[in-house]
């Protein structure tokens, strides 16, 4: 196998910390190769400078033999490196073909570029039609937008981002035959991703990174995921354990709710019911874009309802507002956590206040006691692990796996009575996203509510007493989660409403 790309001794600095330290490995032609490592690991780091978002302090790169330092992304993109991001970067509003002309530097007009977006999208199995608007997409479809706006450029390296976090089992399987397909056209993939049994179905070789370094490579299919998992971490991988388990009473009630979305992308929910007990976990299952979003910011006090729909121990609160709600003990950690559960721009002390003012007590005389929420901060650091020079880092500075400890850690050490959570290890590690899990089963253990809502199905089974399943705003009854099969999961998830309740 020919060389695509090299990386040698690639190091970058940033204040407080050395991202990348002296990293070095090579890609081959047509080879689908894995990046892995823990959450703050360097990953990212090293991506950005491989496609132009960053330069290395140090170190240098071959592409095909050539001497290789994007200056920006236009350079890498020029050069044959495409990226699909984590995150979409996808205007809602525009149809596809819009979306994808504002990502090339030179689109043709819109009728050619809408013909090689049916052409090239039909040839690799992802189908989409170029006139539909964004904001109607599934988030597979959205996902599709971004790989088809990176294929359109020929790219002789395809870097994709944690591609399968907002997929189903069957779009996942889908994407494998894409880039299956690139593979045996000898496209080279860079692959990221926390999921590993992916990784071993996927890729040819990994690299692994901990703590900005190369601490090993391995053949991901002739290696464990338990074995990659405890290389990135560098210690023998803790398996959640619960204790106690049995629930009490009823703490939070749905009835029989039906709520419009505030935008007109959203989903509406539709004659939601369901209730939470003290020390019970209740798993919601769903592919993206069902109603999560809608069903946590009405649980959370986000969006009112009418006042019978939601109640507390018995109370009436669909009226009532998040910080009411805090008062009380029902707090939330949403999906996006980077502009919805944190603000990128302030501190980590600042975001701790956010929500925690109420039940930390972090005011007096209304003024914030900063030297007592800077602590609060400091706790929740030291006790998720959370990766960062400290309390005072802006919270876009930490790694996504980072921010997603320090949102949930924040909410758990509240102590609260009832904890709603979207999507708790979306993009976390192995060994970060079992801390979290084991942290929900000891909430749940200490006699607090847990609602998560995921769309990780191995996630929802280890954890949960009861799941039910979302399907375009429709929840179905809840079942005992234990001994459910992935065919019965799949019906759930499908629509099927009529399944019968298990106590």
């Amino acid at each position: 196998m020919t060389e695509l790309l090299k990386v040698v001794g690639l190091t970058r600095e940033y204040p407080g910390v050395r991202a990348n330290d002296d990293v070095s490995f090579s890609i081959g032609t047509g080879e689908v190769h894995a990046l892995l490592g823990e959450n703050g690991a360097g990953k990212s780091t090293l991506v950005k400078m491989i496609y132009g978002l960053e330069k290395p302090d140090a170190g240098v790169m071959e592409l095909r033999g050539g001497s290789y330092a994007p200056q920006n992304p236009q350079a890498a993109r020029a050069a044959g490196v495409a990226m699909v991001f984590q995150h979409f970067s996808l205007f809602e509003a525009l149809n596809v073909a819009e979306n994808v002309a504002l990502g090339m530097e030179n689109p043709p007009k819109m009728r050619e570029l809408a013909k090689s977006i049916r052409e090239v999208s039909e040839n690799y199995g992802l189908p989409l039609d170029p006139d539909r608007i964004v904001g109607d997409l599934s988030a597979g479809e959205r996902q599709r937008v971004e790989i088809i706006r990176c294929l359109l450029q020929d790219p002789k390296l395809l870097i994709m981002d944690e591609p399968t976090s907002v997929l189903t089992p069957q779009e996942v399987e889908i994407l494998f035959k894409t880039l299956r397909k690139l593979q045996a056209e000898g496209t080279s993939i860079l692959y990221i991703s926390h999921k590993l049994e992916e990784i071993r179905a996927l890729c040819d070789e990994a690299t692994i990174l901990r703590l900005g370094k190369v601490v090993g490579t391995c053949d991901p299919k002739a290696t464990t995921a338990r074995e990659m998992a405890e290389m990135m971490v560098g210690q023998t991988l803790h398996v959640p354990t619960r204790e106690g388990g049995s629930t009490g009473a009823v703490l939070l009630e749905v009835n029989g709710l039906t709520f419009a979305p505030a935008t007109p992308f959203g989903t509406r929910l539709k004659d939601v019911s369901l209730t939470l007990r003290a020390g019970e976990i209740l798993g919601i299952g769903g592919v993206a874009g069902n109603g999560q979003d809608e069903l946590l910011s009405v649980l959370s006090g986000e969006a009112r309802t009418e006042k019978h729909s939601v109640t507390f121990m018995g109370e009436n609160i669909g009226h009532t507002g998040p910080n009411a709600r805090r008062r009380i003990g029902i707090l939330a950690a949403p999906e996006e956590r980077l502009g919805h559960a944190a603000a990128p721009n302030m501190s980590l002390t600042e975001n701790a206040a956010l929500t925690a003012t109420i039940r930390k007590k972090l005011t007096k005389n209304n003024f914030l006691n900063w030297k007592k929420t800077e602590a609060f901060a400091e706790e929740v650091i030291e006790a998720f692990d959370v990766r960062t020079p400290g309390p005072g880092s802006a919270a876009r500075s930490l790694s996504g796996g980072n921010l997603q400890k320090f949102v949930i850690g924040r909410e758990v050490l509240q102590d609260p009575k009832v904890l709603v959570v979207n999507q708790p290890t979306w993009g976390v590690d192995a060994s970060a996203a079992a801390a979290i899990r084991q942290a929900l089963l000891d909430l749940a253990a200490k006699g607090a509510g847990v609602l998560v809502i995921s769309q990780d199905l191995d996630e929802l089974m280890e954890i949960s007493d009861h799941f039910a399943a979302l399907n375009e705003g429709t929840l179905t009854a809840p079942r005992v989660a234990k001994g459910l099969t992935v065919d019965e999961i799949g019906l759930m998830m499908g629509g099927a409403h009529d399944m019968e309740v298990a106590q």
